[in-house]
């Protein structure tokens, strides 16, 4: 049994359940956006699966049947053995990359903050350089090496900014100066590369999903599936934080276990992402802002920046299988042309807001 009271009929819904014990509210308005951002990211994912590279085409009545098995044999084999493990990649990794921006954004009240900005993607791209350049980890591969490195750059960030606690803006400002140590690291790499060693580094570090396969959407689904529910527990302890340390600890928020805890997930988040997919650039940043003005919410969502960031990755990279005929680009050049103008943006309405510095 339970019962449903609505506060507020164009804002949010007030429950509560008797078996299990569970009450809270519902913003009506997230809710509708969430349910019309999963409509898009399908949409979107069956579009990507019908029109992508090799020159076929699909129709969509036949990419559905497909999915679960059915269809034609020449449908069959193009959608489940050419194009679903790319595009399931290009999924799970867009919406890590989503939920992770949302995190970091939170956690540091920075709209600027993304795992491109903090140092996680370049903790990646050093690891996963060294490791081609050096053979540093000889036999793991770019994904175990790219994952180690982005979790080594996220407990290094966590470690030097801790001063008998944590502060959004001391993470930010050592996370910027750990993506630098990465960078100049990765450089120095690329110029002690052979030639087709740095044309592996440069490929993998734009951001690529290429000759990705389901070994590489398996471990970013499992994580999306252990830490999202997580995060969403958090939600309400993560919106308190957006107040600042001392509101937070006056409403009863445990600040630095919270924080911990909201940064072990958005890294983890992050790198199994990098892993998967490349540092794909500006999907951090771009998506939980494109959320958070689609819901209104007072703090990025968390859901919503995952289904918006998945919807981005899988059109970027439709468009790099597509929109040059012959020529497939990384679609990490994709995201980059898009996400620079919006980086741009918010920096100017950062500044006409007074928050810009």
């Amino acid at each position: 049994m339970g019962t449903t009271k609505t506060m507020d009929a164009t804002r949010k819904v007030a429950f509560r359940l008797d078996r299990p014990a569970v009450s809270g509210t519902v913003h009506v308005r997230t809710a509708l956006v969430g349910l019309a951002l999963a409509a898009v990211t399908f949409l979107v994912f069956c579009g990507t699966v019908a029109f992508g590279s090799g020159g076929y085409t699909v129709p969509l009545t036949q990419v559905v049947p497909a999915l679960w098995g059915g269809g034609d044999t020449a449908s069959l084999f193009v959608v489940r053995e050419l194009r679903l493990p790319r595009a399931s990649v290009a999924l799970a990794a867009g919406a890590a990359f989503g939920a992770a921006g949302a995190v970091f954004q939170s956690v540091t009240r920075n709209p600027l903050a993304s795992p491109d900005m903090l140092g996680i993607t370049q903790g990646a791209g050093a690891a996963v350089a060294a490791g081609m350049v050096l053979g540093t980890g000889a036999g793991l591969g770019t994904q175990a090496l790219g994952l180690a490195g982005a979790l080594t750059a996220g407990v290094l960030v966590y470690a030097l900014a801790w001063n008998r606690g944590t502060t959004g803006y001391r993470i930010v400002l050592v996370g910027v100066g750990v993506s630098w140590m990465g960078l100049s690291l990765t450089y120095h790499l690329l110029s002690r590369a052979e030639l087709y060693q740095a044309q592996k580094v440069l490929g993998w570090l734009v951001g690529n999903l290429n000759d990705r396969g389901w070994e590489h959407a398996r471990p970013t689904a499992l994580a999306l599936a252990a830490l999202l529910p997580v995060l969403l527990l958090l939600g309400r302890l993560r919106r308190t934080l957006m107040l600042g340390d001392e509101v937070a600890a006056g409403l009863g928020t445990p600040v630095q276990r919270t924080r911990l805890a909201l940064l072990l997930c958005g890294t983890a988040l992050a790198a199994f992402a990098t892993a998967a997919a490349g540092p794909v650039l500006f999907v951090a940043l771009a998506s939980p802002q494109i959320a958070q003005r689609l819901t209104r919410a007072a703090a990025p969502p968390v859901a919503a920046a995952a289904l918006t960031g998945a919807s981005l990755v899988l059109v970027s990279d439709l468009v790099a299988q597509r929109a040059f005929g012959s020529l497939m680009l990384p679609v990490g050049v994709v995201t980059g042309v898009l996400g620079a103008p919006f980086l741009l943006w918010q920096l100017a309405r950062a500044n006409r807001s007074g928050s810009g510095g």
